[in-house]
């Protein structure tokens, strides 16, 4: 079962773009949903470098429902496995399946299990500092090490398989009907158009709720509230939706993945804690306001689009962690409930107005 080693077998293998036949790609990327949105990027570089790749991705049926249709990717929808019987349906059904080469860009022991499962003399993983719970074990190849964004990370496999440099470029599958809905549903607002996204699924990635409310009461600009179904999500919406119930329209729990893509492309900015929406809103190019102090920005925020994020990652790591926030490992977080408090109402406003300004 655990037949490659990443010290031992095909350290050289040639680069995909020099073979003269169509190359097979899997991919292996499961979740979360704004996860799979930035590797949507890294997919659409590879389908430029290797247009003749047959491009499988091994997903789970939430981010499925985003990525379904696009364009010449055949995608593998299952779940995660939870048990020994879901390991062997998964090697039985690939035992005869061979590819030319895997593109592990999940790193984790259930996720790392299944890539022995994947036929193929090339297997590309995530760099040693990276490659969690001992994922260098089931690949041959690494990518190498940057602390940078997430996106480039990914885009670094395209680059790692190609030997050419990848750019990200997103071109989400929504479909016209999503867009109408969109349209449908903002045609009961006057613009500008503020979406708030208020709720992570980590707690302490969260911004205080009072100091949404605040947001909205002292803007005149309707507002489109977004998020997920749970109970936490619902009510924190429904509070701040009576606010301002003339020009509020909530749409917690209410979107599709692609519907929420298609909203988050025709409003005129998005205002969101460290989350996935954050970059669905930027694969949808939509300034985005990101609310960042528990993790930098420069690892998680808007891809290349910053500009208008609030940043208190360097405070909250002086006043939390006592540590100098230049001289930090890859990775690092501030876990400490008071690290989103740092970021003020201001601070928020003033990115704002410089937001709804270059609109005039």
């Amino acid at each position: 079962m655990f037949r490659y080693n990443a010290e031992v077998y095909l350290l050289s293998y040639p680069v995909l773009s020099h073979l003269s036949y169509k190359p097979r790609i899997a991919i292996v990327r499961f979740s979360a949903l704004g996860d799979v949105v930035m590797v949507s990027a890294a997919v659409s570089a590879l389908q430029r470098a290797l247009p003749e790749a047959e491009i499988t991705w091994f997903t789970s049926p939430l981010t499925y429902s985003m990525l379904h249709r696009t364009p010449g990717v055949q995608f593998v929808v299952v779940d995660k496995p939870h048990s020994i019987a879901d390991y062997r349906t998964f090697y039985r059904r690939f035992r005869e399946r061979d590819f030319d080469g895997v593109l592990a860009m999940q790193a984790n022991l259930r996720i790392n299990l299944l890539y022995p499962a994947l036929h193929a003399p090339l297997k590309i993983g995530f760099d040693r500092t990276r490659a969690r719970e001992g994922q260098w074990l089931f690949c041959n190849k690494r990518i190498p090490f940057h602390d940078g964004h997430l996106v480039d990370s990914f885009l670094s496999f395209i680059e790692t398989l190609t030997g050419q440099p990848a750019e990200a470029i997103w071109n989400l599958p929504v479909e016209k009907s999503d867009h109408a809905w969109a349209s449908e549903q903002l045609s009961k607002l006057t613009g500008p158009l503020i979406a708030i996204h208020p709720h992570a699924s980590k707690t302490e990635r969260n911004w205080l709720p009072e100091r949404y409310a605040e947001v909205i009461r002292q803007t005149s600009s309707s507002i489109v509230l977004t998020g997920g179904n749970s109970t936490a999500e619902q009510a924190l919406c429904q509070r701040l939706a009576s606010i301002a119930p003339h020009r509020t329209l909530n749409l917690c729990g209410k979107t599709t993945p692609k519907q929420l893509a298609a909203l988050l492309g025709q409003v005129d900015v998005l205002i969101a804690p460290d989350t996935g929406s954050v970059h669905i809103a930027r694969a949808m190019d939509t300034p985005v306001i990101g609310l960042y102090a528990v993790a930098s920005p420069k690892l998680t925020g808007p891809y290349q689009r910053m500009e208008y994020c609030v940043d208190r990652y360097p405070q909250a790591v002086r006043n939390y962690l006592g540590k100098d926030p230049e001289r930090l490992p890859w990775n690092t977080r501030v876990h400490h409930p008071d690290a989103m408090r740092l970021i003020e109402v201001a601070d928020v406003m003033q990115q704002l107005d410089r937001v709804l300004s270059a609109l005039k």
